[in-house]
C-alpha cells in the first residue's frame, strides 16, 4: 500500500508542477528583463505537457497498484494525482492552442 501512496504523491507533485509551469513562465516573462511573454510560453507549455504526462503515468501506476491491494477503498491520493495531471494537461494544450492561434494570425498579416 505504501508504494501506491508514494507513487500517488509523486504523481501529484508532477501534476502540481505541470499546473504551475505556465503561470511561472508568465511571471518570469514579467520579472526577467529580455524574456517576452511568447518566449516564456514557448518553454512553459512543453514543460507543462511533459510534467502532466509524467503525473498521469505515475498516477496510473499508483491506481493499478492500489487496485491490487487489500485496502483498495483508499483512493484519495490517487484521485488527487489524476485530477492534477489532467488539469496540467488541459492547461498545456490550451496554451499550445493559444500559441498556434497567435502564429496563424501573425502569418496572415
Amino acid at each position: 500500500m505504501s508504494s501506491s501512496r508514494t507513487a500517488a504523491r509523486l504523481g501529484a507533485v508532477f501534476g502540481g508542477l505541470g499546473v504551475l509551469a505556465v503561470p511561472v513562465a508568465i511571471v518570469a516573462a514579467q520579472a526577467v528583463q529580455g524574456v517576452t511573454l511568447l518566449k516564456g510560453l514557448y518553454y512553459g507549455a512543453p514543460a507543462a505537457l511533459i510534467l502532466a504526462l509524467l503525473g498521469l503515468l505515475v498516477s496510473r501506476r499508483a491506481r493499478l497498484t492500489s487496485q491490487r491491494s487489500v485496502f483498495a477503498a483508499r483512493g484519495g491520493p490517487v484521485r488527487q494525482a489524476r485530477i492534477l495531471g489532467w488539469l496540467a494537461l488541459y492547461l498545456a494544450v490550451t496554451t499550445g492552442i493559444a500559441i498556434a492561434v497567435y502564429w496563424v494570425l501573425r502569418a496572415r498579416h
